[in-house]
């Protein structure tokens, strides 16, 4: 069972996490959804399209201009509070690496902490323990947040992961964290060049034999683009395909831009491996 704030998720639901970025100069809307009524209209639609999570950022991943804790937090917290007074029942999640925004946005009604960099700062699943909310723990490849891998190697990267990743999760459970609300991320394209992305999502599986919920966040990166060889527009079709893998291999939670897409390649694995009906059944029967 995954529990997230009032909502719960059996073993094989699987879960669709909205990317919602309050940033001008994000990868893939270029700052579509960085002012607020954008930002909230696209809450309600990815909600509507299946969306149980909205993941809110205030800092783009990759390298940029600086942005202080100060400024993330404005660009989040009040947005965290709205959403929450809008939204009841969906889960916000808070795309961030520091304990003094993560202390913000979890008294705004956050949630759930996504750590995309590895516990750089320790400090947050402190937050996360203290608030009694959810927490991500990704593997980054030992990268400082906001940088990119320079041929970076492993002699088993599947290993690392595990290494990494769980003893996040079990560092997580012992500050207090609920058990119930720790998710594993194997980080595609965080500390990893296309190759490694490509044998993490291979080895899937072994991530899921943990006991630890699975979260993927695939939507559009670069290993999709240099797999395929296709700019960043181009790379729904791709990032399908590697959903449907992820989600036959075990993985539980998804962090997408494209939500109602994904929601019908997540219905489809999951009726094919048994655990969804078919939406209607009339062919041969009637």
């Amino acid at each position: 069972m995954l529990r997230l704030g009032r909502r719960e998720f059996g073993t094989h639901e699987p879960v669709i996490m909205a990317i919602v970025n309050r940033t001008p100069d994000s990868f893939y809307d270029r700052g579509a959804t960085f002012r607020d009524e954008p930002a909230l209209a696209r809450v309600e639609q990815a909600v509507a399209e299946g969306a149980a999570i909205i993941d809110i950022g205030g800092v783009k991943a990759g390298p940029g201009e600086e942005v202080t804790a100060e400024e993330e937090a404005r660009r989040t917290v009040g947005f965290v509070a709205e959403v929450r007074r809008r939204f009841p029942d969906v889960v916000i999640s808070v795309d961030t690496w520091r304990a003094e925004v993560g202390e913000a946005v979890c008294g705004a009604g956050a949630d759930l902490l996504n750590d995309a960099w590895g516990g750089v700062d320790p400090g947050l699943a402190e937050v996360a323990a203290r608030y009694r909310v959810g927490l991500v723990c990704t593997h980054a490849g030992g990268a400082e947040p906001r940088t990119r891998p320079h041929r970076i190697e492993y002699d088993d990267v599947m290993a690392d992961i595990l290494d990494v990743t769980v003893g996040l999760a079990e560092r997580a459970l012992a500050l207090g964290v609920p058990r119930e609300s720790i998710m594993i991320d194997p980080g595609h394209d965080f500390g990893k060049n296309t190759r490694h992305s490509l044998e993490a999502t291979r080895r899937l599986d072994e991530m899921v034999a943990t006991g630890w919920p699975v979260l993927v966040s695939l939507s559009n990166k670069d290993f999709v683009g240099e797999t395929l060889d296709r700019p960043v527009k181009e790379r729904v079709v791709g990032t399908l395909a590697t959903t449907a893998v992820s989600a036959w291999l075990g993985a539980q939670v998804y962090r997408v831009h494209e939500v109602a897409e994904t929601r019908q390649v997540l219905d489809m694995v999951s009726a094919i491996a048994g655990h969804r009906a078919p939406a209607v059944a009339r062919r041969g029967l009637a």
